[in-house]
């Protein structure tokens, strides 16, 4: 992906990261436009987690650099840096500590210096994203994995980064759950925010994500549009992910018609296909 500086959010430049002499990451190099949703894919142990926790300063590289707006991540502490990108952890309870849910997505935003006044607009902005306003009194560790997840992304959002990670954020969520998710990540990119989504499901990925990246083994295996990647399927069966179910129908079917579109990964474009098609071979039947 190549934008001019003053676009892009985030950039690895030629980042490695060893644990125990072992290479984790290898001369990882990537950019990610400001303001655009990204995919991070990619096998178990393909280090997808270490670059999170590269990105967020947790760890940091064995060679190599992190650029966040514009800034070299070795040149800021953890809290600054924390202060840029936001990270919600695969197991939400990692970072749900306090008694009530108001309390939990207050307490990123008082702990960064927000006024207090600003404060309930934000908690209730992000209660109603995550369609969890009536969980507000509860305490966070009462609900289920689902709703707990929920409240692990609204407290992110309070604290309002410019750049948010996401890792496995559609595990344990219903269709609805995701939907609403998926909405919200369209919201924050309107809203100029970049979001990175570490993911094993192709289906939500396919349907919600533009651009992708895919690691394998500590290195880029590719780096483009969704639907370009998840339509490559040798590409995903050398990674070790699977296909999503639209792609394999859509490769069948198009031995039957060459017309059908080579890159379709979603639902709703071929209903469309089928509906134009449908209503095409009625017209000529007239």
């Amino acid at each position: 992906m190549s934008d001019s500086n003053d676009s892009v959010a985030v950039e690895f430049d030629d980042v490695w990261f060893e644990y125990d002499k072992e290479p984790v990451l290898q001369g990882v190099s990537f950019k990610i436009k400001k303001g655009l949703n990204v995919a991070i894919m990619g096998e178990n142990g393909s280090g997808k987690t270490t670059l999170l926790r590269c990105l967020i300063g947790i760890i940091r590289p064995t060679k190599g650099k992190i650029i966040i707006d514009g800034v070299d991540s070795r040149k800021s502490s953890v809290a600054e840096i924390a202060r840029k990108v936001g990270i919600v952890f695969q197991n939400p309870d990692y970072q749900l500590f306090s008694k009530t849910v108001s309390e939990e997505l207050a307490f990123g935003p008082r702990n960064i210096g927000v006024p207090e006044e600003s404060i309930p607009e934000r908690v209730n902005s992000a209660l109603d994203a995550l369609n969890i306003l009536e969980y507000a009194e509860n305490s966070p560790f009462l609900l289920s994995e689902g709703e707990r997840r929920r409240v692990a992304i609204a407290s992110i959002l309070t604290m309002d980064p410019d750049i948010i990670c996401f890792d496995e954020p559609s595990l344990g969520q219903d269709s609805y759950a995701k939907k609403r998710f998926s909405e919200l990540l369209l919201k924050l990119s309107l809203q100029g925010k970049t979001t990175i989504i570490v993911s094993h499901d192709v289906d939500f990925v396919s349907e919600s994500i533009p651009w992708t990246i895919v690691l394998s083994r500590g290195q880029i295996k590719a780096n483009g549009p969704t639907e370009e990647i998840l339509t490559d399927t040798e590409l995903m069966d050398e990674c070790g992910l699977g296909t999503p179910p639209i792609v394999e129908f859509a490769s069948y079917y198009r031995k039957f018609d060459k017309n059908f579109p080579k890159t379709t990964i979603r639902e709703k474009e071929v209903l469309e296909y089928f509906l134009h098609k449908k209503t095409t071979n009625n017209n000529n039947v007239i």
